[in-house]
């Protein structure tokens, strides 16, 4: 039997070579399975293998479609200036912030590094807890109001997806089912996926996950961990208030659940006392370099209750997930000189100059987004569907991202959501503007 990859990597060079196009909907799975003489489960994970890679995107009952493909690697994001010409490509799935100055900023921090006796010292291997000098560093970088996580608390992965996994790995076993909100990261479903774990929906609210909605699955059938965005919560932009930080605190102590709070980019909001401190001796905390800095050097940071530290450590070694020397040295040098303080607050003014500009230009339509975040997400209006409108927008040359990338199963009793994600912090502002208002075009009109 031709393994299901192979197909999937035919199917894949078909789209990328435009000879199946952006919006273009794929045959059925059995219809698919009879033509190609293979079985429909194999069909089945030939889609499921498209939808990972982020080149299809579908949803029972209404079929599967063609994704806008990469752009073509010749060609920059800020050569795209022409409304509707469809040889533009403006990609609002991406999402690295950048500033201007930053390479310069970076560079000041980098440089005592490339004397020889300082860059052989950089270029050994480290271990999973790093040196001295980036915990204390990385320690004073995450605290925050009424939390500050101790050294002995730090770990460190290659990047912040790799820690979720080493963490995930370390918490739950093979079979296990992990709560998440209905919507959430898409990379944590194929880490989920990985590593052998069943991800269940959760229910929220206007401001976050549901405390209610956690005890009510763990009932039905114990949950191993939670997986949560407390903070500026990707895609929707929400963030829990005190009161609702504690009531789920004391949830999980009830329910005596380990929790993964995702803090990758809680640095652009005032957000007041972080969750971990309201249940430090089970949440283990997620963040990172590749936003605050630059996504070409990362360093994933990982906070984790002491006595698990051996545990976490050991699955980030086995697994080969620990960071490189070279970025965690450069890390800790941008931190202690200023220079990690600086990004972060040219990005938040950054972030807020582009929320302004979808409010102005989004403003007759339902947009969720927190002022600061480098996302909206975007309710679209009837009778859109977040493939339709995906589509339509592949055919102009802009790429969205479609509201069911982030929902788990059929994200709970509302069903996968007709919305999409606009990533804000990839193209440059007037780009961004252009993009905007051709994608307010196309949601006037209908599909």
């Amino acid at each position: 039997m031709e393994d299901y990859r192979r197909i999937a990597d035919r199917l894949a060079e078909e789209i990328y070579s435009g000879r199946l196009k952006a919006g273009e909907r794929l045959p059925p799975q059995r219809v698919f399975a009879r033509r190609r003489h293979i079985a429909g489960s194999t069909a089945g994970r030939v889609y499921g293998e498209l939808v990972r890679r982020g080149l299809v995107v579908g949803e029972v009952g209404r079929g599967t479609f063609v994704r806008a493909a990469p752009p073509p690697s010749g060609r920059a994001l800020t050569e795209a200036t022409h409304d509707h010409d469809p040889e533009v490509k403006v990609n609002l799935e991406l999402n690295y912030p950048s500033v201007p100055g930053q390479s310069e900023l970076m560079a000041d921090g980098l440089a005592p590094l490339l004397r020889p006796d300082v860059l052989g010292e950089a270029t050994r291997t480290v271990p999973a807890d790093g040196t001295p000098a980036a915990r204390e560093a990385v320690a004073g970088l995450l605290a925050a109001s009424g939390w500050r996580p101790a050294p002995g608390q730090l770990l460190f992965a290659g990047n912040a997806r790799q820690a979720i996994a080493g963490v995930l790995a370390s918490l739950v076993r093979p079979g296990g089912r992990v709560g998440v909100e209905a919507l959430t990261y898409p990379l944590v479903k194929e880490i989920a996926e990985r590593i052998g774990c069943t991800l269940v929906p959760l229910a929220t609210d206007e401001e976050g996950l549901r405390p209610d909605a956690v005890a009510l699955a763990h009932r039905a059938a114990p949950l191993s961990a939670l997986y949560v965005q407390p903070t500026l919560h990707n895609p929707t932009g929400v963030t829990a208030g005190d009161r609702r930080k504690r009531e789920l605190a004391s949830a999980v102590r009830d329910l005596d659940l380990p929790v993964v709070e995702d803090r990758v980019w809680s640095f652009l909001h005032e957000e007041g006392v972080p969750f971990a401190a309201y249940a430090p001796e089970r949440v283990h905390v997620v963040d990172g370099l590749s936003k605050r800095v630059a996504p070409g050097l990362t360093v994933g940071f990982l906070v984790v209750p002491e006595e698990r530290a051996g545990a976490v450590g050991g699955v980030l070694r086995s697994g080969g997930w620990t960071a490189g020397r070279f970025a965690l040295e450069a890390g800790t040098r941008w931190i202690r000189d200023g220079t990690v303080e600086r990004l972060v607050g040219k990005k938040r003014d950054d972030a807020a100059r582009r929320q302004r500009v979808v409010a102005e230009l989004l403003d007759m339509f339902t947009v969720r987004a927190d002022p600061y975040a480098y996302y909206a997400w975007w309710e679209l209006p009837a009778p859109w569907r977040a493939d339709t409108f995906t589509a339509a927008a592949a055919a102009r040359g802009i790429a969205v991202t479609p509201g069911p990338a982030f929902a788990v199963g059929q994200a709970g009793p509302q069903g996968a959501p007709d919305a999409v994600r606009l990533g804000l912090a990839s193209v440059p502002v007037p780009v961004l503007g252009q993009a905007l208002r051709t994608l307010r075009d196309v949601a006037r009109g209908r599909p």
